[in-house]
């Protein structure tokens, strides 16, 4: 069941005043049950180019075949939309994960399995999303390739501008990455399979 807010809980107070949580009739064990599968968050990390958009990709195709629900939330699509007001600045980051981890919770709600795909660099906005959605509901997989295997596969060119200075606050030049302590699962993409696929 989706629980109730309460004042401090992650991401501190609710400003919104004179409102009551309703309890829906159809939950997520309802939904669940009609689906044929648990819902959780597959939480993919890791430097940009680190291959976590082509692995949710590939995970969601294998994951649909099997018939199961699933949506894939890739950073720069959220970007597009929901997200578009926001900037690379920490503040911005912090907020960029407070949303997503939040729509992932109405996903897992709704009994799908969201596979996402963000940099999300600070280990502390991780875990503050891995709380929200509660115990065994969120499988954190670290994509654990090394920024010199990253810049090398720059396609978009964004390392490069990176190091000319032409983008700040780009995480692994000019701002931190702080790698999961334990992560449920490490990818490191370095056979000639991932090699093809990330290329």
């Amino acid at each position: 069941m989706l629980k109730e807010y309460t004042e401090g809980d992650n991401y501190g107070k609710i400003n919104s005043t004179n409102i009551v949580w309703h309890h829906a009739t159809v939950t997520r064990e309802r939904r669940e049950k009609q689906n044929g599968h648990k819902s959780f968050i597959l939480w993919f990390t890791g430097l940009s180019g680190s291959g976590k958009s082509t692995l949710a990709h590939a995970l969601e195709e294998q994951l649909h075949q099997m018939g199961c629900r699933t949506f894939v939330c890739d950073g720069d699509n959220v970007r597009h939309g929901l997200n578009k007001d926001l900037g690379f600045s920490q503040e911005d980051r912090q907020e960029n994960i407070r949303r997503i981890g939040e729509m992932c919770r109405l996903f897992i709600e709704a009994g799908v399995i969201p596979l996402t795909a963000f940099i999300s660099p600070f280990r502390e906005d991780r875990n503050v999303v891995r709380r929200l959605a509660g115990e065994g509901n969120f499988i954190e997989v670290f994509c654990d390739c090394s920024l010199e295997t990253c810049e090398t596969r720059d396609v978009k060119g964004l390392y490069a501008k990176a190091r000319r200075g032409e983008i700040k606050d780009f995480t692994g030049i000019s701002s931190p990455y702080e790698k999961p302590e334990n992560p449920e699962l490490v990818v490191a993409p370095t056979t000639q399979r991932w090699k093809n696929a990330l290329t």
